[in-house]
């Protein structure tokens, strides 16, 4: 146990442990399904969790991710579809609904807090 989870699993955050855990599974060539592994991690470990998918795709490893994340979205290479309306078809990354509004926020949070905070 404490090989694969530390001395103390309980005392790291969620996203400590959840990339603890995501490490320690990786092997060559795997196949890996995930769904929104960026509700467990900050921005910051979002990067940290783009180093370890880049390592495992150097050894062969696939990923089918499941995301809403601007930041794993932007994945160089990564073949992006979206399933929001019929027919499933490849969009761009700067076409997302979910990029461009983290964009506009981020240059305009007031417009976005005023539509939402005043009544």
């Amino acid at each position: 146990m404490r090989r694969r989870y530390g001395d103390d699993p309980d005392g790291a955050s969620h996203g400590e442990a959840f990339l603890n855990l995501f490490v320690q599974r990786l092997v060559p060539a795997g196949l890996y399904l995930l769904d929104e592994p960026e509700a467990a991690l900050s921005p910051q470990s979002q990067l940290g969790f783009l180093a370890m998918i880049r390592d495992a795709l150097r050894t062969g490893s696939q990923f089918v991710i499941a995301t809403h994340s601007p930041i794993l979205m932007a994945i160089p290479g990564a073949v992006i579809l979206s399933f929001d309306d019929p027919p499933v078809r490849t969009v761009s990354y700067r076409d997302l609904d979910s990029v461009t509004l983290v964009r506009e926020f981020l240059q305009a949070p007031e417009r976005y807090l005023r539509m939402i905070w005043e009544e």
